[in-house]
């Protein structure tokens, strides 16, 4: 579907992308998605925003993949939206039992009206022809929204009460449940989560997110708003990306919390760099995703990158690896997915019996955290993130969720898993008790 394009020079970029949230706020379906400024040469632009559908796919996972490839197809227009964690049923005999007090649909992807992409100085706005006679006025509304300023982002509409779905006693008896799984062969990694949360408890979801984005700036942060559901995500990690031939994938594993000091931190690096369990942990993730990148892509295409290179974010240091390959030109979009879905960084290996495993111990179900949220272009290019330190708000049940998780291998304990957790969850607790 052609759009009509017109872009604009701006002198003051970050104003500009605060502005677009402000101006933004009110719509009903809202996509928006952040690198902030991140050093990274896989991105395609430095933020964009999508709102106004004009239309949407909402389903639950039966034939949801064939139904999203029917969608785009027909629509053969930009979709913005995302693939919760329990598409795995659709792939592979799986259930998904587990207490669920969010309700979103399992898959919702919207076509919109209207586009903004920021890249360096240029605003770009792609507008469907029914409403590209509002560009200029939108423009200068945003424009205006700048003068103003940022929302002062200082107090929730109330403080939630997190409480943990797992306690510390239960936690270390369900690892040490993954740890006899794995020592008896059954697998040999799992990414095992836990949820924070609290009930009747009415957020602010824009400021939520300026507050997570402000300290944790992270390459994939996300804004999305559907209605009365609402996605506050401060991402590290790339799930997929396909641009022409080309499809890459970002797995993490290896966390470490950082200092204050200086010289602390650059120890931390160091240490987390050495850290035997924690390359074990990313190298049997890079295999399982280059065994599903091999599933599509072009036979001999698929290599490592980067291996275990160490990232630094406001909150943590990561070990990050990347795995590309080349995809013939003419391969579906949702054929590259079904292949690598869900990302093995959040399952564990072999995937299907660490998925049937962690069911089992899990006691939430986990919805759209360990999914994924992104776009299509109309060419058949996309780029999702892995949902990971995020908040998910039900303004209509007044429920707010996080959820962490860390990988178990054999070389884990449960006392360290623990702690892990504690520190992904920490920027999250942080923003919603107002800390």
């Amino acid at each position: 579907m052609k759009r009509s394009t017109k872009i604009y020079h701006i002198e003051n970029p970050e104003k500009i992308k605060n502005a677009l949230l402000i101006w933004a706020r009110e719509e009903e379906e809202v996509a928006w998605l952040d690198s902030n400024d991140y050093a990274q040469k896989h991105s395609s632009f430095d933020a964009v925003l999508a709102v106004d559908g004009l239309t949407a796919l909402q389903t639950d996972y039966h034939q949801a993949f064939d139904e999203l490839a029917e969608y785009r197809k027909t629509t053969g227009d930009w979709l913005f939206g995302y693939l919760t964690y329990d598409l795995k049923n659709d792939l592979e005999n799986l259930q998904s039992g587990n207490h669920d007090s969010l309700g979103f649909p399992e898959l919702y992807f919207f076509q919109p009206k209207k586009i903004i992409m920021l890249k360096g100085h240029e605003l770009q706005f792609l507008y469907l022809a029914m409403v590209d006679d509002e560009i200029t006025y939108d423009f200068d509304a945003i424009q205006r929204c700048a003068e103003v300023g940022q929302e002062q982002v200082d107090s929730l509409r109330s403080v939630p009460k997190i409480h943990m779905r797992i306690h510390k006693d239960a936690y270390h008896e369900k690892v040490r449940s993954l740890l006899h799984h794995i020592h008896r062969g059954d697998i040999y990694e799992a990414n095992f989560c836990q949820e924070f949360y609290a009930e009747d408890t009415e957020i602010d979801p824009l400021k939520t997110y300026q507050r997570l984005n402000a300290i944790s700036k992270p390459p994939f942060a996300t804004y999305m708003r559907l209605r009365d559901r609402y996605l506050i995500s401060a991402s590290p990690e790339r799930y997929l990306r396909k641009k022409g031939e080309q499809i890459l994938s970002q797995p993490i594993k290896g966390t470490a919390r950082r200092a204050s000091n200086a010289a602390e931190d650059l120890m931390l690096v160091e240490a987390l760099g050495r850290d035997l369990k924690e390359r074990s942990e990313n190298v049997m993730i890079v295999d399982l995703v280059r065994n599903d990148l091999s599933r599509v892509a072009v036979k001999g295409s698929v290599e490592v990158e980067e291996l275990c290179r160490i990232y630094t974010f406001e909150q943590v240091h990561q070990m990050i690896s990347t795995v590309k390959g080349r995809v013939l030109k003419d391969t579906d979009p949702l054929d590259i997915i079904r292949a690598t879905f869900p990302m093995g960084s959040m399952t564990g290996a072999p995937k299907i019996s660490a998925m049937k495993i962690i069911e089992e111990l899990e006691e939430t179900k986990r919805g759209l955290y360990s999914g994924a949220v992104g776009y299509f272009t109309p060419e058949g290019d996309f780029d999702f993130n892995v949902i990971i330190r995020s908040i998910l708000y039900n303004a209509a049940k007044r429920y707010v969720s996080f959820s962490v998780g860390s990988a178990i291998t054999a070389r884990a304990t449960p006392e360290n898993e623990y702690e892990e957790c504690l520190v992904k969850a920490k920027a999250m607790r942080e923003v919603l008790e107002g800390e």
